[in-house]
């Protein structure tokens, strides 16, 4: 459940925010839109013992404490069905022990925007006057991912083409590759995330000469806490009670299409 409060848009705000969606905890502490500091650790099996200690720790190392933050954000899922779930817990106790708004976030959003982020620093060949597509991948093995897509460019365009799924990917990058090639609008296509397991059906999916490039990229709790900022400024806050974790299935029609490839 979604609700709205007020925020000045000239106040400061600072966000916890982390993710456990995948093999990586991620904690940071976001600032006016810009990272403070974070931890990051590869410690799948022991999220539910590390999190909170890494919440301590990288709050201590910063002379901040918890009632001093602004907000709590969270990466809602998809990803590990665990993980997601300990991430949510762990938020919703937070902001009900600190009495501070909750803001979920699409983790594969954040992994999106923070690779984003990344590549406009790297200055990756990027037309200024047209968009870059942005597809996280987050593996869900028997060749599916749970995927998304954004359309970003350097004016500071951030706008959702497609939400949050679990999806084949050969089929997901032959939809890409074709909707891109009578797309005018489209320079280039990022496929940012969990690639490497997808490269090579990525890479037989160009057909059209429009380049599908591929980024290795680890989940960024930054950017988590980015747009988390965003939306608090925005007003918008989540339910503590009712807030649940966005574990995300596949269609009926996909559920289908699997069975009958395998003769079920």
């Amino acid at each position: 459940m979604k609700m709205n409060a007020s925020k000045s848009e000239d106040s400061s705000v600072t966000v916890l925010s982390f993710d456990t969606s995948t093999a990586l905890l991620a904690v940071a502490i976001v600032k006016d839109g810009t990272l403070v500091d974070s931890i990051t650790s590869f410690t799948e099996r022991n999220h539910s013992v590390r999190i909170l200690s890494e919440i301590k720790e990288l709050l201590n190392r910063n002379g901040i404490k918890g009632t001093e933050i602004d907000a709590i954000a969270v990466g809602q899922g998809p990803g590990s069905y665990t993980g997601v779930r300990i991430a949510v817990t762990a938020a919703k106790t937070l902001a009900w022990a600190w009495d501070k708004p909750l803001i979920g976030v699409s983790s594969l959003e954040a992994l999106a925007f923070g690779a984003w982020n990344s590549l406009r620093l790297a200055n990756e060949d990027m037309a200024s006057d047209r968009d870059t597509w942005i597809v996280p991948l987050m593996d869900a093995r028997r060749g599916q991912v749970y995927t998304s897509r954004y359309a970003a460019d350097h004016c500071g365009k951030w706008d959702t083409i497609d939400s949050d799924a679990i999806r084949l990917i050969a089929d997901w990058a032959e939809r890409i590759e074709e909707e891109a090639t009578l797309d005018p609008q489209v320079a280039t296509i990022w496929f940012v995330g969990d690639t490497l397991p997808h490269k090579t059906t990525i890479e037989l999916s160009e057909q059209s000469g429009i380049r599908l490039r591929t980024f290795d990229f680890d989940m960024d709790a930054g950017a988590v806490g980015q747009l988390a900022e965003l939306r608090y400024r925005q007003g918008e806050r989540d339910d503590v009670h009712t807030f649940v974790p966005n574990y995300t299935q596949l269609t009926e029609a996909e559920n289908k299409l699997i069975a009958a490839s395998r003769g079920e």
